[in-house]
């Protein structure tokens, strides 16, 4: 999150529309000249900030001396991939999330425990693995219905493949998962909208005038 003291919106160096910061994502330059991805917002030094989406990034890669030269007024090296790599930290970003969601004890897994989650706790969330069976997603949903808590529901994730979910939960065969009510979850929930909206080239478009709007840090 930005600091007090800082913006809240920036311009993409790509498209130049101007955006919430929440909607972007800042590179700094590595001691090598190299283009590096600051999720968290936080590397010291100059920023160029790039629409949150794997179309803008890739067409940073592609553009690479025009919009990360321009951005930092210097040389940049932008390394095959940038996009790919941006997927890969905020995938692992996500994760770990989630893995603090079981420590926080907001979490459970397992079909029988999802659904009676479902009929009687706080249901924000529901992960399904990205190799789940339709059968059983189905049938949570259906039991989602039935008690809905939430003005659409709970939130529905399905960005991860069984054996992602057994890594950061340190068990086997997690197919279902359901996130309660909790800090964690919401922090979770936000990463996990954001890596989807990344992939499906959804975040937040502009709506403002980017003529002269708000300078690179």
């Amino acid at each position: 999150m930005p600091r007090k003291s800082e913006p809240t919106e920036r311009q993409c160096a790509v498209t130049r529309a101007v955006l919430p910061v929440e909607c972007l994502i800042r590179f700094v330059l590595g001691p090598d000249g190299q283009v590096v991805p600051d999720l968290k917002r936080s590397l010291p030094g100059r920023g160029v900030w790039v629409t949150a989406t794997d179309e803008c990034v890739r067409r940073a890669e592609k553009e690479g001396k025009k919009v990360f030269g321009r951005g930092f007024k210097t040389a940049a090296v932008v390394e095959p991939g940038l996009a790919d790599l941006v997927d890969t930290l905020m995938s692992k970003a996500a994760l770990s999330a989630l893995s603090i969601s079981r420590k926080a004890g907001e979490l459970v897994t397992g079909f029988s425990k999802v659904e009676a989650a479902l009929r009687k706790d706080p249901v924000i969330g529901l992960i399904h693995a990205s190799d789940a069976a339709e059968d059983g997603i189905r049938k949570l949903a259906g039991v989602a219905a039935g008690r809905n808590e939430t003005a659409n529901g709970p939130q529905i994730v399905r960005l991860f493949d069984s054996t992602q979910l057994d890594l950061a939960l340190g068990r086997s065969n997690v197919i279902h998962a359901a996130l309660l009510a909790g800090q964690a979850s919401e922090n979770f929930l936000a990463r996990a909208r954001a890596l989807e909206d990344f992939r499906s080239n959804s975040a937040k478009k502009d709506t403002s005038n980017a003529a002269g709007a708000v300078a690179q840090d």
